[in-house]
């Protein structure tokens, strides 16, 4: 009860203390782009400002900060220091009138490909059921191979029996494997793969050869689809199993030490159809390295989906003896998705009319606001930039502009906003995920009718996650300034090393002054491959 009360007592004081953050400036601390807008904000008033040169001193641009600003959910004021007419390379600071300086920043082409290669390797570093080791700003990060006996099949009717459930990612601060997760991370990364492939194709992350022949993007992937094909039941039926963990969490141990029984769960409707989009990917973007395993997947898929045909209804998981992450979600949006990828890898006129019904019966077809509990844009965004024939025109004009809008109103919400964050002033659980995620509806507008609008409110929202908000702090630890310390994750809190695993986005404030960087504050706090992989998306889109 005392450990308990402490945690309490140290909860609501760096509550109060961030709430009180004074930092003067609150920008990108990684950098900017040469050729788009650099705006910063600070908390206090000044008659000018100028950028130095860090290497020589030298004043390179001089201008008066703009406002004050407010908004009904924060106590301070703030102004603008705009300084977009700076473009050449280089290390710069921000000094205000009265000499306070700000930390340094970087401007350049490249500026954001460190950021996206440690937030892609953090992937890797999550890896489950295999050794592994990296290193970062001069420490070790390592655990041995972990989960060796994942699964047992006892809740799908063979008790004491095992099957292979192997690999893939842990999903969270936690050491438990879930479908319904996996598949929008997937299912986000692979659009950055398609949106970006002339970048990403020959990217190098330094992995292992899990996956000869393979680009780098695409063998950490197929990492975690290896795993996904192990969820389909062994009975041939085309039943996908929710999750695959515990029965409860463990407590803060590396992955390694984690050596209590798990258990392949009952299967749900919208497992079954997220992991149908994935594997439908999968097969498409998998084929030109390896033709028997995109065959493999696809194959898998069309096993699941003709189960989904056979059981239209809705089947809820639940939860019973298990205490791990739920992820309930309703499949409406699941089957949307798992329709719109089958089409567009096999180009068979049943699905394209199975997803074209479904959005059909829909009122809203394009979301702003989405997560692992909605996938419908996935489906919708490859509906509208599918070359495929055969499309519905009525349907598909409304589509897009429903898409336009949505895109429109992000880029509004940042304009109202006095940090420039594209999701405005709503807060919630892992809402940096959404913030990261944003950028995807952003990219895909601009890709049906280009707006530079969507590619700067794109730069706002990674902006805000490395320091552009009210605490004047990244929210990736690792990287920025003044990063989070105390993510809410096992293998940090277990590790005996001081800094936690690099490159991870870390959820956000329920409101906009409640985050803390706390370790028991999973609900602010935790890390999940959902937001990284919206990360990894959201920063493939810049990097040179």
């Amino acid at each position: 009860m005392y450990k308990h009360f402490f945690v309490l007592i140290t909860l609501l004081t760096l509550v109060l203390m961030s709430g009180a953050q004074q930092t003067t400036f609150r920008f990108n601390s990684i950098g900017y782009l040469p050729s788009h807008k650099k705006i910063a904000s600070i908390n206090e008033k000044s008659e000018q400002f100028k950028i130095i040169n860090t290497k020589n001193g030298k004043t390179v641009l001089e201008g008066t900060p703009q406002g004050p600003f407010s908004q009904d959910n924060f106590k301070t004021k703030t102004w603008t220091v705009d300084f977009s007419d700076l473009k050449k390379s280089g290390e710069y600071q921000i000094v205000l009138k009265n000499e306070q300086t700000s930390p340094s920043f970087s401007i350049a082409k490249d500026v954001y490909n460190d950021a996206f290669t440690t937030s892609m390797r953090a992937l890797y570093l999550w890896r489950c059921g295999s050794a592994i080791e990296g290193e970062y700003n001069g420490e070790k990060y390592a655990f041995d191979a972990c989960h060796l006996e994942d699964g047992y099949l006892d809740y799908i009717g063979e008790k004491g029996k095992q099957k292979d459930g192997t690999g893939g990612w842990h999903d969270a601060g936690d050491h438990g494997k879930y479908i319904v997760n996996a598949g929008i991370t997937v299912g986000m990364m692979f659009f950055a793969w398609d949106h970006f492939n002339d970048k990403l194709k020959d990217y190098n992350f330094d992995l292992p050869e899990t996956a000869p022949g393979f680009p780098d993007f695409l063998k950490e992937l197929k990492w975690e689809t290896d795993w996904m094909l192990k969820m389909q039941y062994p009975d041939g039926s085309g039943r996908v199993s929710h999750k695959l963990t515990r029965t409860n969490f463990s407590g803060f141990i590396m992955p390694d030490d984690d050596h209590e029984k798990r258990y392949f769960t009952e299967w749900s409707s919208a497992a079954i159809a997220s992991f149908v989009g994935a594997m439908a990917q999968a097969a498409r973007y998998f084929e030109p390295y390896d033709k028997a395993y995109a065959k493999k997947c696809l194959k898998a898929a069309k096993n699941s989906y003709e189960f989904l045909k056979d059981n239209p209804e809705y089947k809820r998981f639940e939860q019973g003896d298990f205490n791990t992450g739920g992820y309930q979600s309703h499949d409406a949006d699941d089957r949307i998705w798992a329709a719109a990828e089958m089409w567009e890898t096999t180009g068979e006129e049943e699905y394209l009319k199975d997803f074209e019904s479904r959005l059909s019966e829909m009122d809203k077809k394009a979301d702003e606001n989405w997560d692992w509990g909605n996938l419908k844009n996935l489906g919708v965004y490859t509906y509208l930039l599918s070359e495929r024939d055969g499309k519905n025109s009525t349907l598909y004009e409304e589509v897009k502009k429903e898409a336009i809008e949505v895109a429109d109103q992000i880029v509004k919400q940042a304009k109202n906003d006095i940090y420039r964050r594209p999701l405005g002033k709503r807060f919630y659980w892992g809402c940096n995920g959404t913030v990261a995620r944003q950028v995807i509806n952003l990219q895909v507008a601009n890709m049906l009718q280009p707006n530079n609008e969507y590619i700067e409110t794109s730069l706002n929202a990674i902006h805000h996650l490395f320091g552009s908000n009210d605490y004047a702090r990244s929210f990736v630890t690792g990287l920025g300034y003044n990063p989070p310390m105390n993510p809410h994750d096992r293998r940090s809190g277990a590790d005996n090393i001081e800094a936690p695993w690099p490159g991870y986005l870390v959820g956000g404030g329920q409101s906009a002054t409640d985050w803390v960087d706390v370790e028991a504050s999973y609900s602010t706090n935790e890390v999940a491959i959902n937001w990284q992989g919206a990360l990894v998306y959201a920063l493939a889109a810049f990097i040179e």
